[in-house]
């Protein structure tokens, strides 16, 4: 496996804090030359599967989001996953507990006949499918637009004030949300494939000139209408034991846990559903034993009632990006 130095981890850091900032900028933030930032990037992109996407926001997008918790018989289980995986509708593809259930995030458009036909039609006609339960996504407390920190450890503050100086700010977004057009719409599915195209690639993607494409990006990022997503096998980071956590919580300390579950280095993923656990966290630890220690002294609150850990055996796509 390729092993990361404090350069590669820096690099990682400095992506996730701009995700466009210019290789210049890196070079000189992290101290090396901007050859060896270049190169550097390209080998974790190679051998570490590093990709950096980017995704719009739930609300400028207008899609609601559901956690797809489906039991399937081991053989036909890995074929589901790779087929929900190939869809553009979802994200978050995964293989877990023993081989036998799969969880996906899946994006659905409010309204008109078919917004949900994948979970009220597709997927139960599906054969091989033993279960099937959605919860409604209510609001993400770490995950997307909030970062895992064990990609985030590296650099200093300063070094991130002097990136985040090259950013472009989101507006606050008190009022209704920014709409994306159907040209926003193919800017952002160019961005999907690589944050970090150039211009002028941006361009011959989206049909337009490069001005236009860092204009509509700028303005994109300035309404908060998009994120950066920075994508890496969790492994190379020093995680190699990951686990889902569906946890139950009395609804009126729901916001208190996971307020409280957020500041949990060993959490990439923290969100509020619908259903029996009405709580999920996605966690990455350093082996076994270290789950073992977080489940039993750190996440062990009195207001959480019920725990249910299922172990990821395999990553089918993360946020945007196909794993092979």
């Amino acid at each position: 496996m390729l092993e990361l130095d404090d350069l590669d981890r820096g690099l990682i850091h400095a992506l996730q804090v701009d995700a466009r900032a210019p290789f210049t900028l890196i070079a000189e933030v992290l101290g090396c030359s901007t050859q060896t930032a270049v190169r550097r990037y390209r080998r974790l992109y190679a051998e570490g599967g590093l990709r950096v996407v980017a995704l719009p926001s739930p609300r400028s997008a207008r899609t609601h989001h559901w956690f797809l918790r489906l039991t399937a018989a081991t053989r036909t289980a890995h074929d589901l996953a790779t087929a929900l995986a190939r869809r553009p509708d979802t994200s978050w593809v995964r293989l877990t507990s023993g081989g036998t259930e799969i969880v996906a995030i899946v994006h659905t458009a409010p309204g008109g006949p078919d917004a949900h036909a994948l979970l009220l039609r597709d997927i139960p006609r599906t054969a091989g499918i033993t279960a099937v339960s959605a919860h409604y996504l209510l609001h993400t407390y770490v995950g997307g637009p909030a970062a895992w920190r064990g990609r985030i450890r590296t650099l200093t503050a300063e070094q991130e004030a002097r990136l985040r100086a090259h950013d472009i700010p989101a507006q606050a977004q008190d009022g209704d949300p920014y709409l994306l057009t159907e040209a926003d719409l193919r800017l952002l599915a160019a961005l999907r494939e690589d944050a970090r195209a150039s211009y002028a690639e941006l361009a011959a993607a989206t049909g337009s000139t490069p001005a236009t494409a860092a204009r509509r990006l700028a303005e994109l990022r300035s309404h908060g209408a998009l994120f950066f997503d920075v994508d890496i096998e969790p492994a190379l980071l020093g995680a190699t034991v990951s686990a889902l956590l569906w946890m139950q919580v009395a609804p009126s300390r729901l916001d208190e846990v996971a307020t409280a579950l957020a500041t949990h280095d060993e959490l990439a993923v923290v969100a509020a559903t619908t259903g029996p656990t009405n709580l999920v966290a996605h966690a990455l630890c350093r082996d076994a034993e270290a789950l073992h220690h977080y489940l039993t002294r750190r996440i062990a609150l009195d207001a959480i009632t019920r725990i249910e850990t299922a172990p990821v055996l395999r990553t089918f796509k993360a946020a945007a990006t196909l794993r092979t």
